[in-house]
């Protein structure tokens, strides 16, 4: 195996600023670190130098790291320099860098290499986009708990607890001869039992998690006129849409993003729904239903001032139970009572009545786990391979219920634990590795 290139890249955003990093790292990259500072460099030492071009003359000067391998982000030999942030100076020393025998790194590439060299695994790496990235405290808190391996834990101590329930179902194969029936023994059942509650556990925590990492989508629906356009604008706290008393105003849907309790959420106001001859107005209705399917919470807005009509209802009956909140609006001038079932939330947004409850109620769960310091940062992908992993100890289950087939089962236990091993990255394939560390940026 061919080792590896020195990689350098600018690690600090584009732009204009005080102070301005380059990361070398590899196996090059003292030497580059010394020949650039055109002096010794010591290990965990911030040493002041000049930075000097081919014909040694100063491009900037500035304060140079080394970080000897493996105590380095990489985990291997890597040195940062400090420069002045301005845009043709750390193009000039970056240009040197590469004069020096670096390349330019990929994006995400110094992440990679902390991964294949074991210093991170996959969640953790992931999460250091995430927190980069993060459009709010809570996902920035969130993230941080995975950078240090909360979720990592919860996965791995998962997957011990597969390779105890693995070993002993192939145990029972090894003496499938003797007399004694391994398989017979009711605690292998409800061994499963509690891996397949443990998997349901972490798999809620990860929805949440998810939720921080890509936002809460809530779509407000309703009849034509119920207020929606009102609720965007109270939420977002400007005329982000056009409110009249002309029914059908939003002939589109309008997107706004806002951090509600810390959640970063996206709010999609969406047209009336009805029954209409007007091509656009039925463009209009079409992409409001487009917006309720992929939503998480559908907020469906029932005018107080003339109550649940006929029309609410039918179109009520169409929406996703589990995703439904309903709302009165312009309760202030309530002519219809919604009763007391706790199940509606009565706002309005002249008087603020009902709207601490409104956003209590959207962010939910996501909200008071992150108070508790429990949620951790999760992607769609490991919300999926915990999806499968659940189905695979489920059939598992099933399958020793009704075939007594060790062979069958151990199968349905690799499957699990392959999923899960998927999500740290101890059994991932190239083109997974691609795709996520593609997606950093620049310099990390």
């Amino acid at each position: 195996m061919s080792a590896p290139e020195t990689i350098a890249a600018i690690a600090t955003p584009p732009g204009t600023g005080g102070i301005g990093i380059l990361r070398i790292s590899g196996p090059d990259a003292l030497s580059i670190g010394e020949a650039i500072s055109a002096s010794k460099l010591e290990p965990g030492l911030i040493q002041f130098r000049r930075f000097l071009d081919a014909e040694g003359q100063t491009i900037d000067h500035g304060l140079c790291l080394y970080f000897q391998s493996p105590h380095s982000f990489s985990g291997e030999d890597s040195v940062e320099l400090q420069a002045h942030g301005g845009a043709i100076v750390l193009d000039m020393l970056l240009e040197r860098l590469c004069e020096l025998g670096a390349r330019l790194a990929r994006a995400g590439e110094f992440s990679e290499r902390a991964f294949l060299n074991g210093r991170l695994d996959l969640t953790q790496a992931e999460a250091i986009a995430d927190l980069i990235e993060s459009g709010s405290r809570a996902a920035s808190r969130a993230a941080m708990r995975s950078l240090e391996g909360r979720f990592s834990e919860r996965v791995n101590a998962l997957v011990e607890e597969i390779i105890e329930l693995r070993a002993y179902v192939e145990a029972a194969l090894d003496f499938a001869e003797e007399e004694i029936d391994f398989l017979d023994d009711s605690s292998v059942g409800q061994r499963m039992e509690r891996c397949a509650s443990h998997l349901r556990e972490l798999l809620d925590q990860a929805e949440q998690g998810r939720s921080l990492q890509e936002g809460l989508t809530v779509a407000l629906a309703g009849l034509p006129n119920a207020g929606k356009s009102s609720l965007l604008n109270y939420l977002a706290g400007y005329e982000a849409a056009i409110v009249t008393d002309i029914e059908g105003t939003t002939r589109d849907v309008l997107r706004e993003q806002l951090s509600l309790k810390g959640i970063p959420v996206r709010i999609s106001d969406t047209a009336g729904l009805r029954d209409t001859d007007n091509p656009v107005e039925r463009e209009g209705v079409r992409r409001a239903w487009n917006a309720i399917e992929q939503a998480d919470v559908v907020l469906y807005l029932v005018d107080s001032t003339r109550g649940l009509v006929d029309a609410d209802r039918r179109i009520i009956a169409d929406l996703p139970a589990d995703r439904l909140q309903l709302v009165f609006s312009k309760c202030d001038l309530a002519a219809a009572d919604p009763g007391s079932d706790n199940t509606v939330i009565a706002v309005s947004v002249v008087s603020g009545e009902g709207m601490e409850l409104l956003i209590q109620r959207v962010t939910g769960q996501v909200a008071d786990l992150n108070q508790d310091n429990q949620a951790f940062m999760a992607r769609r992908r490991h919300v999926e391979a915990l999806k499968l992993a659940l189905d695979n100890i489920l059939q598992a289950r099933e399958t020793l219920a009704a075939t007594r087939s060790g062979e069958l089962v151990a199968e349905d236990l690799r499957g699990a634990q392959c999923q899960l091993n998927e999500i740290t990255g101890e059994f991932s394939s190239d083109d997974l590795l691609g795709r996520i560390f593609s997606s950093f940026c620049i310099g990390k």
